[in-house]
């Protein structure tokens, strides 16, 4: 995984604090694999929220704070809810190849 230890844990604690302390988030893509280089970090947000609004609210939060902390890179966030009634094929790569950080 080419995630610092440091970058790890501010995903986790800021998509904790924006989604909820149970918000499952999964790195995948090329950042999962230790032999690629570059890449944006690819990231799969599985939260309880409802509310699109609310959703939406919490990711332009989520993406502040990661930028406010790590500064400004390329990050695309996917983001699983209840009632999600469309999913592309990515959302099961996401599950399947992704890492739970």
């Amino acid at each position: 995984m080419r995630l610092s230890q440091a970058e790890r844990n501010v995903l986790t604690t800021t998509a904790a604090s924006a989604f909820g302390h149970d918000a499952v988030l999964r790195l995948f893509g090329s950042r999962v694999d230790d032999a690629r280089r570059g890449g944006d970090i690819d990231l799969l947000v599985e939260t309880h929220m409802t509310d699109p609004a609310a959703i939406a609210a919490a990711h332009t939060r989520f993406l502040a704070a990661v930028y406010a902390r790590l500064g400004e890179q390329k990050i695309d966030v996917l983001i699983d809810f209840p009632g999600r009634t469309h999913q592309s094929p990515i959302w099961k790569i996401a599950r399947e190849q992704g890492v739970v950080l």
